[in-house]
């Protein structure tokens, strides 16, 4: 710390509560109170120890800040004005308007400093987790004796709300037992939510819990700023455990009639209040968005110190770039993730080294990929035997030695998160595998990473009532559907080994989004290039959708299909041709991929004019309308699976060559349409 605290501090830390009180007000909706209870402690942490520079926000030496109590953006985006980043006074007076850099909720932006989007309570804690171990990971592959050029902290403020989400308290677990010291966390204790006091159903001692996970605990004060200061440079120097530090705040901080209310949470003040705070506060009643000049002047010196700091870095790494010239190169973002070689490395199968679970063939794929590249790494939410995503004969990322396999635990909603953090660390690939039916676990993470565009791939495995005896509360259903429903988010469920491993091709040059890989759990056969020349290494994946086989009659009817499901519907291809139908079969990997292509690609495969069209998916109907339309038929699962052999769930669940016939047939015969019959099941 460079000086005590005065009463210039404070007019910076009130600058930060009135900023927030205004642009609530002049929204008419937001949330005045957290900003004004925690505007001191991050005040504290923004000037006296935040390693940052305004003037290159994606600097990589850069402490990393997550406002995990997302609801109080207007007290990041008030630091962020005052520290001299890319927001303007106006963009602050724009907040929560349409187009404006100041949302409701933090959305990440890291042109403007923002590193995260926050605001689903739980999750900001738990990606700080994962970035964490994204700045453990790079520290052991970059720095070298005498060059550290990766050694920064991520700081986070969270609330009463995310410690009470089961999502942190996971994260919580394998920070703990990771032993993650570069985190340091302030935890907000107003005791408020918005229902009343915390104590309605929040009675723990919160203290106690993260002792028990394994976390350094500090009590504070958090409107003294010297308690704070003092708690923040002990947690700093504890290198073998996260810090937790529990800062008595209070909600609505200078409001006479609000501090300590519920109602200060998530409403503005209202105008009578907003003059009874200022005043009680000293603050001038006019102008709205008042920012004394003392006040920006000290805080933009942000700007100088930040430059400083990256300068002396720059020096390291110059000096650093002559010894190991490829890591820095590497580091710094001179080079691509995803080469040609690392493409080339990803294996092709040929019909006799079938038939293969194409979960298996994942696992090939991935641990192709990974020798090419240090940096994919990831794991499985204890199921990494059955996913197939253990990288073999590499290290585990352990409290010791940060290896490229890890440990998640049986902790999905945490993975997720964390798979979230260690793509915002900066060029890592993480992935993270467990069965399909678990993705409900985390969806909320992998709505986020598709929000923020981030490069995540999911290994998602038993992806039907393909995994047979375990039964429905493991045979997923309306999952497909759920995925396919989040905007920017890749699903590919793959029908053999070469559109699998070409899958993986797919997620690792997505950069503008994550991936979910769909996976059986039983063998497939691999489809046989000779027969079927458009399957030819899996390529036509890239397009989501592609033309398989079919007649040379005048086309009557579409069969369209993913994954396992496809090779029935070859079956029934071969028999309805033999009958001289004219047929044509589709697969259907992926909709997104396929929606990517051209008007004029799109019709080749689906033309307008073949009304009559099948499709067959052993999930829920829902979103195959698209593809069939009102004169198609679905073959689908609108129940629940069964415990049985998968060889007898496909049989009476109607996956079969016999139904596909029948149900082709009937619409050739009759022009009618299944509804009524999506269900899938035989008679």
């Amino acid at each position: 710390m460079n000086k005590s605290f005065d009463e210039l501090d404070d007019l910076c830390i009130n600058t930060l509560r009135t900023l927030a009180i205004d642009a609530v007000e002049k929204a008419k909706s937001g949330h005045p109170g957290m900003p004004m209870g925690d505007a001191a402690m991050t005040y504290v942490l923004w000037d006296r120890f935040l390693r940052h520079n305004p003037k290159d926000p994606e600097w990589e030496g850069r402490d990393r800040f997550v406002l995990s109590a997302g609801h109080g953006s207007m007290l990041l985006y008030s630091l962020l004005h005052m520290t001299g980043y890319p927001l303007t006074r106006e963009d602050l007076m724009d907040f929560r308007q349409w187009g404006s850099k100041t949302p409701g909720h933090p959305e990440y932006d890291p042109e403007i400093g923002v590193e995260m989007t926050t605001g689903p309570l739980g999750q900001g804690f738990a990606t700080g987790v994962g970035m964490a171990m994204a700045e453990r990971y790079k520290a052991e592959r970059y720095n070298k004796p005498g060059f550290e050029p990766i050694k920064y902290n991520i700081y986070a403020v969270t609330s009463d709300g995310d410690l009470m989400e089961g999502v942190s308290n996971e994260a919580a677990s394998i920070a703990g037992h990771l032993g993650l010291g570069s985190l340091v966390y302030l935890y907000s204790d107003n005791r408020i939510t918005i229902e009343g006091r915390t104590d309605l159903s929040f009675s723990e001692d919160v203290g106690a819990r993260f002792t028990a996970l394994g976390w350094h605990i500090l009590r504070v004060d958090g409107k003294d700023p010297e308690s704070v200061a003092n708690a923040i440079e002990e947690a700093k120097v504890e290198e073998g455990k996260p810090s937790l530090i529990i800062a008595r705040t209070f909600i609505g901080y200078g409001s006479p009639g609000k501090q300590d209310d519920s109602s200060s949470h998530g409403s503005p003040l209202g105008a009578d209040e907003v003059k009874l705070t200022k005043e009680a506060l000293g603050w001038p009643l006019e102008p709205a968005f008042h920012i004394p000049a003392d006040a920006l002047s000290y805080m933009r010196k942000a700007e100088e110190r930040g430059e400083k700091r990256q300068k002396e870095w720059n020096e390291l790494l110059a000096a650093y770039a002559k010894e190991y010239p490829e890591l820095s190169a590497e580091l710094t973002g001179g080079g691509e993730i995803i080469t040609d070689e690392l493409l080339a490395a990803i294996p092709s199968f040929k019909a006799e080294d079938g038939p293969v679970a194409t979960r298996s063939v994942s696992g090939k794929a991935l641990n192709a990929v990974a020798l090419k590249s240090e940096l994919i790494l990831g794991g499985s939410a204890d199921l990494a035997p059955s996913n197939n995503t253990w990288l073999k004969g590499m290290e585990v990322f352990t409290k010791e030695k940060a290896g490229r396999n890890i440990h998640f635990g049986v902790r999905e909603h945490a993975m997720g998160s964390i798979l979230n953090g260690m793509a915002l660390g900066g060029r890592l690939i993480p992935y993270g595998g467990t069965f399909l039916v678990f993705s409900d676990y985390m969806k909320p993470a992998i709505r986020l990473a598709a929000l923020m565009g981030l490069r995540v791939v999911y290994v998602f495995t038993h992806d039907s009532i393909g995994l047979g005896e375990d039964g429905p509360t493991h045979q997923p259903v309306e999952h497909l559907a759920a995925l396919r429903a989040v905007p920017n988010l890749t699903v590919i469920r793959p029908a053999d080994a070469n559109e699998t491993a070409c899958a993986w091709k797919a997620g690792l040059l997505n950069s503008s989004g994550p991936t979910a890989l769909v996976l059986t759990r039983q063998k497939v056969p691999i489809l046989d290039e000779v027969k079927y020349p458009a399957v030819a290494g899996g390529a036509a994946l890239m397009k989501g959708g592609y033309v398989v086989a079919e007649t040379d009659k005048p086309l009557e009817l579409i069969l369209i299909a993913s994954g396992s499901e496809l090779h029935p519907a070859l079956e029934a291809f071969e028999e309805l041709s033999a009958d001289g139908v004219g047929v044509r079969v589709v697969s259907m990997p992926s909709f997104e991929l396929f929606e990517a292509q051209g008007e004029e690609y799109k019709e080749l495969v689906l033309p307008r004019e073949v009304s009559r069209r099948v499709a067959v998916e052993a999930a829920s109907s829902l979103g195959w309308g698209r593809y069939v339309g009102l004169g198609g038929s679905v073959i689908a699962l609108d129940r629940f699976g069964a415990s049985a052999p998968y060889e007898t769930s496909f049989k009476k669940l109607g996956f079969t060559r016999e139904n596909i016939v029948s149900r082709s047939r009937t619409l050739l015969n009759t022009g009618e349409s299944a509804i009524g019959q999506l269900t899938g099941i035989s008679s």
